[in-house]
């Protein structure tokens, strides 16, 4: 073999590393997972009913992954108990920031002091590219009270596709 192809077979080596990016012996796909494109859990973001209206967005310490990134992309506007249902809702907002349209699926768990945790699942949440989406989970009050001991939802999970 020649000089020229054994330096051109190199610099092709180096310039698909470079693309593909170093991903460990696993053979990991961009979502972080062999062989599959869509993304797992992560966790997200918090909102407690203590009427400081605070929220957040998945913050995920060191996150890289498309579920950190869909987790971050989530807010949690509300939380609350419905009686006219007898469910436990969370109204959200997604914010997609990319340049690609992304389907969002989200898992949020409702807890509170003396309740059992509660959870709440939402897919196909349609965002275009650079626009937000509200979207609300609900899943029925397992309690008999009146909803006041459910004071904090998180999203547990989040994806995009």
């Amino acid at each position: 073999m020649k000089l020229r192809h054994a330096r051109a077979i190199a610099v092709f080596g180096i310039a698909v590393f470079a693309l593909t990016g170093a991903r460990g012996s696993n053979g990991a796909s961009c979502g972080g997972s062999s062989g599959s494109s869509s993304s797992s859990s992560s966790s997200g973001g918090s909102h407690d009913n203590d009427g400081s209206g605070s929220s957040s967005g998945g913050s995920v310490p060191g996150g890289g992954s498309s579920a950190d990134k869909a987790a971050r992309d989530v807010t949690i506007d509300k939380c609350a108990y419905d009686p006219a249902t007898k469910n436990l809702t969370a109204r959200i907002t997604v914010k997609n920031d990319g340049a690609l349209d992304y389907d969002y699926s989200v898992t949020m768990k409702f807890t509170g002091t003396g309740a059992t945790s509660a959870t709440a699942f939402k897919g196909g949440i349609a965002v275009a590219a650079g626009a937000s989406a509200t979207a609300e989970l609900s899943t029925p009050y397992p309690g008999t009270g009146d909803g006041s001991e459910y004071t904090k939802c998180e999203v547990t999970r989040a994806s995009r596709l």
